[in-house]
């Protein structure tokens, strides 16, 4: 292979979710060792060069800044300490606490940088270093280079100028454990990834991190929209799956944990319109009219019953000037509460919009007749 299509290969792009907004990553592959068996902890050493993490992988990995996109810069690197752990048992690796942390709102890499920590795949911790680990294999290091990307300067959640020059880090993958692609997980390990974003998702928005919880509502529908296919078509075969089949089983009045038991169709239907009205709700706080007149006319059409969703509805229709059907959305809300003083209150404002451009038309007519 030519060694010039060869490094262009190594080399990838894509934008990712960070606390104050989205940044465009620059990945490039700059040291490929030659793990040893351990280092590929559960996986047998003939198939090691072709195993990568996958959702669910304990990944122990880590992130250290550099300057000017050269030297390395991080504690241990100051002290000239740069070894590799040594490599560890499987039991020692699952037996881990999980490494776990705020995304802060001043900071883009959120991970504590210099040190070798242990995350879970697919949880998104940080967007970035996970996109970065998914493609790499044990021993391996990658350059990264963050851009933030350009937004109106008037976007109140767009990052002040200082804090959007380019970064430069290196990721490093050391050990990890076997994982699974999401067609190869149980509908009740999907159920439990999904409820878990949806959580988390949550907690990210209740501590102002608006950009970390749309993306924990989109890994939700994502994992949710495979789900809700699976329970489908079992539902059309008239099969069910092996959690509910084990819950019939149990002795009555023996309740088995909700997490191991898939959901029905109805159940993912609800949940599925809770994450569309939840995402809407972020894109309007992160002024996404659009997209949150999208997510939320989905939870509307999937939930007609949804007051929040209804109500998202209006607002991002009022938002792009679309008044008749902001209007029909704070109505139906009406209908569902019929006492709601938020409904009450969008359709006067609408109304004195509506009024407003009337008027500013009249003049422009005026003005061009007169």
């Amino acid at each position: 292979m030519d060694p010039a299509h060869s490094e262009a290969a190594d080399v990838s792009s894509w934008v990712s979710v960070c606390p104050r907004g989205l940044w465009e990553v620059h990945k490039k592959q700059t040291l490929k060792k030659s793990p040893a068996p351990a280092h590929i902890i559960g996986a047998d050493a003939s198939q090691s060069s072709g195993f990568c993490p996958r959702l669910g992988s304990l990944c122990r990995v880590r992130v250290r800044l550099k300057a000017d996109g050269d030297k390395t810069e991080s504690p241990e690197a100051e002290n000239g300490n740069l070894s590799v752990p040594p490599a560890r048992a499987v039991s020692e690796l699952t037996d881990e606490v999980i490494t776990t942390f705020t995304r802060c709102l001043d900071s883009v890499l959120q991970v504590p940088l210099g040190d070798w920590i242990t995350l879970k795949l697919g949880e998104g911790q940080c967007d970035v270093t996970e996109a970065c680990v998914e493609g790499m294999r044990a021993g391996e290091e990658c350059e990264i280079l963050l851009t933030a990307v350009e937004k109106g300067s008037d976007d109140p959640v767009a990052p002040p100028a200082e804090e959007r020059r380019p970064l430069y880090a290196t990721v490093e993958l050391h050990t990890f454990t076997p994982g699974k692609d999401w067609w190869e997980l149980s509908p009740g390990d999907k159920w439990e990834w999904v409820r878990a974003h949806k959580e988390r998702g949550g907690v990210r928005f209740r501590s102002g991190d608006v950009w970390g919880a749309a993306d924990s509502y989109s890994r939700a529908l994502k994992l949710l929209i495979t789900l809700n296919r699976q329970s489908r078509e079992a539902s059309a075969k008239g099969q069910e799956s092996e959690e509910q089949k084990e819950a019939k089983s149990c002795d009555e009045g023996q309740q088995l944990h909700t997490d191991s038991v898939s959901p029905s169709a109805k159940e993912c239907k609800t949940f599925k319109a809770e994450l569309h009205s939840n995402l809407s709700l972020c894109q309007l706080k992160l002024n996404l009219p659009q997209r949150a007149k999208a997510s939320a006319a989905k939870a509307t059409s999937l939930e007609p019953s949804g007051a929040k969703a209804w109500y998202r509805l209006g607002q991002a229709c009022q938002m792009v000037n679309e008044l008749e059907e902001a209007r029909h959305a704070f109505r139906k809300l009406l209908q569902l509460q019929p006492d709601s003083p938020a409904a009450l209150k969008a359709l006067k404002d609408v109304a004195n919009k509506e009024k407003e451009t009337n008027a500013q038309l009249g003049m422009r007519l005026s003005k061009m007749f007169s």
